[in-house]
């Protein structure tokens, strides 16, 4: 069983005279644009011709989806942070489609370090950027006297990234050393019975049992994970307000 582990491929290059790589995208960013094409399609069609007595069920999917918004927000933020609810929908959703496409033979993007920490670093920017408001500049930068400072903030945006990078990825790596398992188990079965199993079958194990594990690790830890991003970005942000 030969089995290899390799990151986002590169979908497309631009290379130099010298053979050297000037500019690539990678099957990431492609990907993500894919789930950023599938939300403005959801938005649009949820929003289409709404009124305000709401007359069809996209609107009210579209009400509901507002009002569950905020209602977290205000529960667990407060009333003052109401304008992080589009920013907390949008991430949410982003890492909950990028997770799930890989339902649909797609590379998660979640499972490319370069998007966790993306996201990660967009959340750090608003928590420094809550703390100044809050505390002012001077006070904020008097509190990296004390080293652990430095190392709590530098901690989290880390251990965001590599906690939604972490679970994502692994979910990935042990459905792929599954699924080969199968497949040699699959051989092994054909050649016990002496069939050449190179050339006349088909993996009778890889048939169900994945998609077992994918109900898992693609769709139930694909939500936990998402909805874990969006707490720990609320808290850490009221944090850095009190």
């Amino acid at each position: 069983m030969n089995l290899e582990v390799q990151g986002p491929k590169r979908m497309f290059s631009l290379i130099g005279e010298d053979g050297n790589i000037i500019f690539s995208i990678s099957e990431s960013v492609v990907t993500g644009w894919i789930v950023i094409l599938i939300v403005l399609a959801a938005c649009l069609i949820l929003t289409r011709n709404m009124q305000k007595v709401p007359a069809t069920k996209r609107q009210c999917a579209a009400e509901y989806i507002v009002k569950t918004v905020n209602g977290m927000i205000e529960s667990n933020m407060g009333r003052e942070c109401m304008a992080y609810a589009p920013y907390i929908a949008a991430v949410f959703t982003y890492i909950l489609l990028g997770s799930l496409i890989s339902m649909i033979g797609l590379r998660s993007i979640t499972s490319d370090i370069s998007v966790t920490g993306t996201l990660a670093v967009m959340t750090f920017v608003l928590i420094t950027y809550n703390k100044i408001s809050t505390q002012g500049i001077g006070k904020y930068l008097l509190s990296f006297v004390n080293p652990l400072n430095i190392i709590s903030e530098v901690a989290t945006p880390v251990s965001m990234a590599l906690r939604l990078f972490g679970n994502i990825a692994g979910g990935m790596i042990i459905t792929m050393i599954l699924y080969a398992a199968l497949g040699s188990a699959s051989a092994a079965v054909y050649r016990l019975i002496g069939f050449q199993a190179e050339t006349y079958y088909f993996n009778i194990f890889q048939i169900g049992i994945p998609a077992v594990l994918s109900i898992y690790f693609d769709l139930f830890s694909g939500a936990i994970q998402s909805y874990v991003f969006i707490m720990l970005t609320m808290i850490y942000i009221k944090m850095g307000r009190e």
